[in-house]
């Protein structure tokens, strides 16, 4: 049996942080009540959200701008937790795969204007954390002396 994608591995996290929401438990717990354990990559990305929501929202609330976070759609919040929380965590996957694959998730699973507006939240959080480069036009950060 191979093992799964990376795209499956987050696609299946999606899963789960959507059951445990629909269900009212926490994400660890719904992880502790499957009959088949997630990959490890799956299992530490429903982990790692679960227990930083607070914190991921904080950020969150930071980029949505014009919208509280309980107006935005389930789906789309989730997909935001999961890739900033990937953003932040997995230095070795690049930024702009962070958010593909989080721009995908949200236009197969949510709406297609879900895509657009993933990509604009992600893409400020992933410039703020240096994971991509400043848009074109945009002028570079001051050097910092002796760095």
């Amino acid at each position: 049996m191979s093992l799964p994608s990376r795209h499956e591995e987050r696609e299946r996290a999606l899963s789960l942080l959507y059951e445990a929401r629909m269900k009212a438990v926490a994400p660890d717990a719904l992880l502790g009540q499957l009959p088949v354990a997630p990959s490890p990559y799956t299992a530490e990305l429903v982990r790692g959200v679960g227990r930083d929501e607070v914190r991921l929202d904080t950020v969150l609330s930071r980029f949505v701008t014009g919208w509280a976070l309980d107006r935005v759609a389930v789906l789309d919040l989730l997909v935001l937790r999961l890739a900033t929380f990937e953003l932040e965590s997995h230095h070795e996957v690049p930024g702009a795969v962070v958010i593909d694959e989080a721009v995908e998730l949200a236009k197969t699973y949510s709406t297609e204007d879900s895509g657009r507006f993933v990509n604009g939240v992600l893409s400020s959080i992933a410039r703020d954390l240096g994971r991509l480069p400043a848009p074109h036009g945009s002028p570079e950060p001051p050097a910092v002396a002796g760095g």
